[in-house]
This record gives C-alpha cells, sequence and structure tokens, in this order.
C-alpha cells in the first residue's frame, strides 16, 4: 500500500492486598486526634513480601503493639504494611534504573555525578521513606503539612495503585536529589510562578471587556442551545463552541444551509470559506479562539467545565473568549460555580432556566427481547463493536432496517445515517447510537434503550453517572431536530420572532434498559439530583511552563518539571488543576528528543493513546520528525503500518481480532498525523494522503466490523460479566472511600481524579468502548 501511494498489572502482594483491605483505615479520623503519646518509635521485623506466604507468617512481625488502642493497632498495622510496600518498589526502582552507565545523563541533570553518589542517595532516600511512615504510623502525621513525602506516596497509592506509586517514587526521588539545589529565593520564585489562584488574570485583553454572559440551563430538550444559536444567526459574527466534532459540524452544516458564511474548525480538519473575510466559526472548544473579537459566542455542555481532563478547555474559552455576548448552555448543577466566577471576572451574569417541551418517563419494564422494539426506538451502546453486532441482530430480528451513529463516524456518514432514522418515510424504523447522542445530536427519538449502564474507562469498567443517564435517556422524546430547524429556517427568519414554534401534543419520551439491573440504574438516576459542580479545570498555559522551566539545569527530565510544578502549585478553592494520567508518561517519552519547551506541551494536548498498539513508537516517531523539523512525509515514517490496508482481515494471519486491533491503532496514528499537521505544517506535509488514507482506513474498520456476529447469549454473558466487574470495583471503592473518609482524600491541593480514556476493542466480542473525543463519547 505505501508504494501504491508513491506511485498514486500482575498479581498484587500481600502488602498490597492487606493496604486495600485496611484502606489506611482510621486515618481521617487518627489524624483529626492527640494521642499524646511520646513513645519512641519501635523496630520492626523486616518483611519479605510474597505472593504465596501464608498471611499469619507476613503479620507475625507486627504483632508487638500489645496496649495500644484498637483503631491506633489497626492504623499502625496498615501503615507498617504499607512502609514494606514502599520500600520494596523503591528497591525494585532503583534497580531497574540498570547501570550507572545507562542512567547516568538523566541522573547528571540533578547534579548526581558518579555512582557512588547515586547509591549514596538512594539510601538516604529510602531512609527518608522509613522516617516518613514512621511518623505516620506512630505520631500520626500524615496530612500534607506534616509530612509531604508520606502523603504523596500515600495519596498517590489511593489513587492510582502499585502503578501510580511507582511513578510517584520516582518523581519524589528526583525531587529528594533536587532538594539542595534551588536557594530560598528560586524557590520563592518557583512558588510565585506556580500561583494559579487567578487564572482570569491570563487573558488580559477579555478582562478589557464588558461582557455579558448568558446562562440557559435545564434538562436535555428544553430548548436552550435553541435559543443560544438563535442570538447567534442574529449576530454579525460569532463562535459556536461544542464538546464533540459531531456538534461542531452539525452547527456548520446548520449555518451553510441557512447561507450564512462558516468555518469548521477541529483538532484533525479545518474547513475555511473562500473569498471571504467575515464568517462565522465552528469549532470544538480546545479550538476556541482567543484572540478574536465577536459579537456572540456560546460555549456548549458548560457542565464540563468541572471534568478532570478537559475540563481546562471550557475554563480557558469561559474566561478568554473575547465575546460581547456570551452564552453558555448546560446543566442546573453548573450555575453556582459560574456565577462565582463571573462575579470574579466582573461579567454581568443573566441565567435562563427552561423546562422540557415534552415530558419524560422511565418505563416500568425492561424491553425483554429485540423483537419487541417499536418504530423510533435507539439502543444505546458504548462500543463500536456494540454498535454493530446490535445492528446485525435488530435487523435480523425485525427485518427491518437499522441506522447507526457514533462519534468516529465520518461527518457525512453520521448526517446520512442520522436522516434515514428521522425520515418517517422509510423502512429504517431503528437506531443503535453511542453515547454521543447525549451531548445534543438531535435524532427523533420515541424511546431509548440502554443496552448496559456501564462503561470502559482506562483500566476497568464503570457505571455511568447519574449525569450521563439523563443526558443520554433526555434524548428520547426529541421535540424538534436538526433537520426541521434547517427546512424551517428561512420561515422563522421572515417571521422575525426568534421564538420556538410553539410544541406539539405528542406522547412523551420514554426511557428503559435490556436489562432489569439496569434498569434499575436508571431509575435511580431519574430520581436524583446529580451533585453541583465546585471547581472548574484550569491548565497552566505553555508560556507559564516556559518560564517555570527556565530556572532548572539543562536536560533536566520534563516530566520532573511538570510533577514540580503540579507539587508546589496554588489554586484557588474554585479551581482544580487538570492533569490526565498519561501526560507525565508522554513526557517521558519524547524527552530523548531535543525539542522547546512550547513543542513539549503541544504534545501534551494532543490525542495519543500510549496503551494503544504501537502508539508509543508512533508518538516518538512524530517527535523525531519535529526534533529535527524533517522527515514528516507520510510515506517516510515506517512506524505508520499503512501495508495493513493490503491485507485481507478474513485471512489476516493473526487473526480477525487483532487485524481489528491494528485497524484501531492505525486510524488513531493518522488522526495524530492530522492534528500535527495543522500546528507544523512545515514538517508533516502530507495532509491530503493523510485523509485520504483516515478514509480508507475508516471504510475497512467498518466493513469489518459490519461482517461480526455473536449469539444473542453471547452477548448477554458478556454484558453479565461486565456488569459483576463493575460491581466489585464499586464495592472496593466504597470500602475505601468510606474508611479513607472524604475529607482526608480532599487534602488534595490540585483536581480530582484524572479522567480515564477508554482502551480500544481487545476481541470481536468484546463491548469495551471506542475512543471518545469529550468525556466519554464513541
Amino acid at each position: 500500500m505505501r508504494s501504491l501511494f508513491r506511485t498514486s498489572q500482575a498479581s498484587s502482594s500481600y502488602a498490597v492486598q492487606a493496604c486495600r483491605k485496611h484502606a489506611f483505615a482510621s486515618t481521617a479520623t487518627s489524624a483529626r486526634k492527640d494521642t499524646g503519646s511520646s513513645k519512641e518509635p519501635f523496630s520492626i521485623r523486616r518483611i519479605k513480601v510474597e505472593h504465596n506466604a501464608p498471611v499469619k507468617a507476613k503479620l507475625r512481625g507486627l504483632d508487638n503493639l500489645e496496649g495500644a488502642p484498637r483503631a491506633e493497632k489497626v492504623t499502625r498495622r496498615t501503615y507498617n504494611i504499607f512502609r514494606t510496600l514502599a520500600l520494596a518498589k523503591c528497591d525494585q526502582l532503583m534497580k531497574e534504573s540498570g547501570t550507572w552507565d545507562r542512567k547516568q545523563h538523566e541522573y547528571k541533570a540533578f547534579g548526581v555525578e558518579t555512582a557512588v553518589d547515586f547509591d549514596r542517595e538512594s539510601k538516604l532516600f529510602r531512609v527518608a521513606i522509613d522516617k516518613a511512615c514512621d511518623a505516620a504510623a506512630y505520631k500520626n502525621a500524615i496530612s500534607r503539612a506534616e509530612n509531604p513525602l508520606f502523603w504523596s506516596i500515600r495519596h498517590a497509592f489511593v489513587q492510582g495503585d502499585v502503578g501510580g506509586l511507582v511513578k510517584e517514587l520516582k518523581f519524589a526521588f528526583q525531587n529528594f536529589l533536587m532538594r539542595s539545589h534551588f536557594s530560598k529565593n528560586i524557590s520563592a520564585t518557583h512558588r510565585k510562578i506556580a500561583d494559579f489562584r487567578f487564572p482570569h488574570e491570563w487573558f488580559p485583553a477579555t478582562r478589557a471587556m464588558q461582557r455579558t454572559v448568558h446562562l440557559h440551563v435545564g434538562p436535555t430538550n428544553s430548548g436552550k442551545t435553541y435559543r443560544a444559536l438563535q442570538a447567534l444567526e442574529n449576530a454579525k459574527s460569532g463562535i459556536y463552541a461544542g464538546p464533540l466534532r459531531m456538534l461542531a459540524h452539525e452547527v456548520y452544516t446548520r449555518f451553510v444551509a441557512k447561507g450564512k458564511p462558516c468555518a469548521l474548525v477541529t483538532g484533525e480538519e479545518q474547513r475555511i470559506p473562500e473569498d471571504e473575510d467575515m464568517y462565522f466559526r465552528s469549532c470544538t472548544v480546545e479550538m476556541t479562539p482567543l484572540n478574536l473579537r465577536v459579537d456572540v459566542a456560546i460555549i456548549d455542555e458548560i457542565q464540563m467545565i468541572g471534568d478532570s481532563e478537559r475540563g481546562w478547555a471550557w475554563t480557558q474559552a469561559f474566561l478568554g473568549v473575547q465575546a460581547k455576548e456570551l452564552h453558555l448552555c448546560g446543566e442546573e448543577r453548573s450555575v453556582e460555580l459560574i456565577q462565582s466566577l463571573c462575579d470574579t471576572t466582573g461579567d454581568k451574569c443573566t441565567v435562563h432556566r427552561y423546562e422540557r417541551l415534552s415530558p419524560l418517563e422511565p418505563m416500568d419494564k425492561v424491553l425483554g427481547g429485540l423483537k419487541n422494539l417499536e418504530k423510533g426506538d435507539a439502543i444505546v451502546s458504548f462500543s463500536r463493536v456494540g454498535i454493530h453486532l446490535l445492528k446485525k441482530q435488530v435487523e435480523k430480528a425485525s427485518n427491518r432496517r437499522c441506522a447507526i451513529v457514533y462519534g468516529s463516524l465520518p461527518p457525512e456518514t453520521r448526517t446520512q445515517q442520522a436522516a434515514l432514522f428521522n425520515d418517517p418515510d422509510n423502512d429504517y424504523d431503528f437506531i443503535v447510537a453511542s453515547d454521543a447522542i447525549g451531548m445534543g445530536l438531535n435524532l427523533d427519538i420515541k424511546r431509548v434503550i440502554f443496552e448496559a449502564t456501564s462503561k470502559r474507562d482506562q483500566s476497568s469498567f464503570r457505571p455511568i453517572t447519574t449525569s450521563e443517564i439523563k443526558q443520554i435517556g433526555g434524548r428520547a422524546g426529541r421535540f424538534r431536530t436538526a433537520s426541521s430547524a434547517i427546512k424551517a429556517g428561512s420561515e422563522e427568519d421572515s417571521a422575525g420572532t426568534g421564538e420556538p414554534p410553539a410544541p406539539q401534543q405528542r406522547q412523551p419520551g420514554l426511557v428503559t434498559a435490556m436489562d432489569r439491573d439496569d434498569l434499575a440504574a436508571v431509575h435511580r438516576a431519574f430520581h436524583s439530583e446529580p451533585e453541583p459542580i465546585k471547581t472548574a479545570g484550569i491548565q497552566p498555559p505553555p508560556s507559564v511552563v516556559e518560564r517555570f522551566s527556565s530556572y532548572f539545569p539543562p536536560n533536566t527530565p520534563f516530566g520532573f518539571i511538570l510533577a514540580r510544578l503540579r507539587d508546589i502549585v496554588r489554586l484557588s478553592p474554585r479551581f482544580h488543576l487538570c492533569s490526565p494520567k498519561e501526560m507525565h508518561d508522554l513526557a517521558d517519552l519524547i524527552q530523548p528528543y531535543a525539542m522547546s519547551v512550547y513543542d513539549r506541551c503541544v504534545f501534551l494536548n494532543a490525542p495519543v493513546f500510549l496503551r494503544d498498539m504501537n502508539g508509543a513508537v508512533v508518538v516518538q516517531a512524530f517527535a523525531k520528525c519535529v526534533s529535527n523539523m524533517d522527515g514528516g512525509h507520510l510515506l517516510d515514517i515506517p512506524e505508520i503500518d499503512l501495508e495493513l490496508l493490503d491485507v485481507d482481515g478474513e485471512r489476516y494471519m493473526f487473526g480477525p481480532e487483532e487485524y481489528l486491533r491494528r485497524l484501531e491503532a492505525l486510524h488513531k496514528g493518522i488522526t495524530l498525523y492530522l492534528w500535527l499537521s495543522y500546528r507544523y505544517s512545515g514538517v508533516f506535509q502530507s495532509q491530503h494522503l493523510a485523509f485520504h488514507v483516515k478514509t480508507l482506513v475508516e471504510e475497512k474498520i467498518d466493513s469489518h466490523l459490519g461482517r461480526l456476529s455473536v449469539s444473542e447469549e453471547a452477548r448477554q454473558a458478556k454484558l453479565a460479566a461486565i456488569r459483576s466487574k463493575v460491581k466489585k470495583r464499586e464495592d472496593k471503592k466504597k470500602v475505601l472511600l468510606d474508611d479513607v473518609g472524604a475529607d482526608d482524600i480532599a487534602d488534595e491541593d490540585f483536581g480530582g481524579p484524572p479522567y480515564n480514556d477508554p482502551n480500544e476493542v481487545e476481541q470481536i466480542t468484546r463491548l469495551g468502548s471506542d475512543r471518545k473525543e469529550a468525556g466519554s463519547i464513541v
């Protein structure tokens, strides 16, 4: 194919299990008590952590706690077990670093010049961990202020298990090495740069404006986005910023259909009107232009400002967009935070509340089989594989056609599928869709049916949230579709009222599930309210990171600089720091390549998937191109497996599952190439070819998925296994949070747990999630 284009975690040790079981029991309460004990820490026998040793033998060294209260005994026992685990992982980390010849380049940046120096510092760091655990176990010093080393490694273990602990130990050791390298003045400068309490000051041009903020809140199908779009259409210039490419494309199509010049701007695609100086812009939130003055701007799904991974993009757009009139659309739970932020920025805030235009009811019974489907039904699946399998089963059971919609479908194909479903005069009676429909994709749905109420994240499966269930289920009983809005556009313009037409009488939208347990989750969600959004996500701009980096010695690992910045950051109670889990891994991955701090920051925001097959290798290949400022022609990058397009998936030597996995990896590599081509156009010059290859890969994937088949029994068994995993995970999480205490976890100065990207399909019958563009979107 390349030549054609040229011519045309392991099982846990006892220590890990014990720490999980005890979940650092009584830590929250112990920290708030003054035991008044002056007893010196006693020595305990070293415990060798082995996988199969009896429990009693492992605890024998911890039995000399007679005389202490039971809660204190449990706490000491737990912390001593954690000490054993931390020291074992510390020793493992030092050994895995290899010989001094291999690691000297990395550690010389921290002032370690010889192997003797490294051994000495390693032993001193081990002593520091031991003393930190002593202070926690015998003096109840567990807060960040009293015992920062223990707090950081404990918090990393609670949040990220053993993997998180190892990563934190590596950063802690690097931080330990730098302990005497900065004077008090430079340390004070570090903290001044890391003062992010006032992120609105990052946008002085916007602060010089007097903006009017209109906050449109209400449930789905309430007309809030319609009202905001009416204001945008009536303006001379404006911006729409949405969470998904498909929403940006939908608004772009709407404006073009009404004869209004409009540009489509997403991370991997840009369509700029020709021969037009003034035009509207429809973009994804991350691509919101901040240096352009406009009359009206819309930021959709504003509740995502609280997202732990992408929330920074909504905060940046809200604080930085230069619009005289700013319309925010979202959920009621965002009102208090937005009003507080407007008070800070000096913007006038008006809240508009909406009610649903049609009733919505959860059903009392499950679907009871695909033969019970009715015209206008939408089945929601959280997997591209699941969507295609359900489509085949629905068509087989009903003898009617079924449309499909998910985020990674090409925009034209997605629009065609939606139109087929919305047309009442054909035989496309049903649609199977991803949770992308919950983010505002307009379909004439009468009933939403959840295939499941759990989905895959980066490490396992999780239940979807109350907000997600309401948002997806709320698409039932849609009052008006995008196509009808376009058709009615000229009539509304001539009437000049700007008001949505009066709702017609219609049956209520219905929501149900295919399984009783999932239906129970739907009912719980509809009878409860999601928690208010308390903080907005932020991410320091590259200029701040550049300035902070300038105070470190040359060749200091960029991952350490980011971790150091995170460690000393100072935040307002209304903000949290967004920090995707893969960020530090990515920083380490591109460390060997000479790049500016700005270039490294660009890569940190790129749509990478390091856990996928060949993902890390592809990223390094692209980083090498940027470092050399050359070699970015698509056909000159061997890590992009274009030869895969010549392979017949049915005859692939490693099987159809592996073929699908490699196609998905190739698609992500091409997507990353396109993303980078808009930022380094002089390096990645094969943009047109990349678009063509992307289309071919998507056709291959859809064709391969269309040939998949699985029995209803196998599908049900897979879903039952997923529900079991979710229940076990949630039970473990409940024990952990109940024992540790919310206040103890909240001692963090920067945001909550990062949002996990979903893994790709591992086998053809697996109902895992596709890559989502917005938080949890397939």
